[in-house]
């Protein structure tokens, strides 16, 4: 997998916490599709160069809110962007932005639900599966696991591999019908629809299949590691997918 230099690397800072007690969730009401576009940017811009993570308490007109574990997060275009899928697979692979977008793509309409409780209806995302990749690299018969990595330099994430083949589960390319942005996580990330969003890591730079579950960031901190909707994290929102 691709290990980013260090003079790249962000400086880990703690969640956003307090979520909502600013009282300015009327920020968030933004219908004109071009001035959503514009706020989205601002405040994914301001989050990226915001150490002390007040940002991501302020809502949008997209619903989202921006999260990073760094203080900052470098930039990747469509002629820098590598994706390695490595570990205990027969035929590892980096695959470049356009190889990702020359492969057969799927796309899903779910809810995005964040275990922090805020929730977008019907969000559109676009990408590649992630068993066909699993299935391109051959996952050895002592692969039990997934762990992704990102070039922010700290966030991490698992699933088991039984999770990680399911239909739902992607290398998104696109979100909301455009390419994935920066703010968002591009050029691209992890998305797993039945789960809460921390599980679809930002920024994905590595696919390494391991042969046991590895917590990934926030589950050392204390969230589960199966973090189905509604089933987990001792929430009870309606299931996404």
């Amino acid at each position: 997998m691709n290990t980013p230099q260090p003079a790249e690397e962000g400086r880990p800072i703690g969640r956003r916490v307090l979520l909502g007690t600013l009282g300015l969730g009327a920020l968030g009401v933004v219908t004109a599709p071009t001035l959503q576009r514009g706020l989205e940017a601002f405040l994914g811009s301001a989050a990226d160069k915001d150490p002390t993570g007040l940002t991501g308490l302020l809502p949008n007109g997209g619903g989202f809110r921006y999260y990073s574990v760094t203080s900052s997060v470098p930039h990747r275009t469509a002629a820098t962007y590598r994706l390695t899928v490595d570990g205990l697979v027969d035929r590892p692979r980096t695959y470049t932005l356009a190889d990702l977008r020359a492969l057969p793509q799927t796309r899903l309409v779910k809810d995005v639900q964040c275990v922090t409780g805020w929730r977008v209806p019907g969000t559109p995302f676009e990408g590649v599966r992630l068993s066909r990749l699993l299935d391109a690299a051959g996952v050895r018969a002592n692969g039990r696991a997934v762990r992704f990595t990102c070039f922010d330099g700290a966030y991490s994430e698992s699933l088991t591999l039984r999770q990680a083949r399911r239909p739902d589960v992607l290398v998104a390319l696109r979100m909301q019908d455009r390419d994935l942005g920066h703010s968002h996580g591009g050029p691209a990330r992890l998305y797993v629809a039945p789960m809460y969003f921390y599980k679809s890591a930002k920024w994905l730079s590595g696919i390494t299949v391991t042969d046991e579950v590895e917590p990934g960031y926030w589950e050392d901190r204390g969230y589960d590691v199966d973090a189905w909707v509604g089933r987990s994290n001792g929430r009870d929102d309606d299931p996404t997918s």
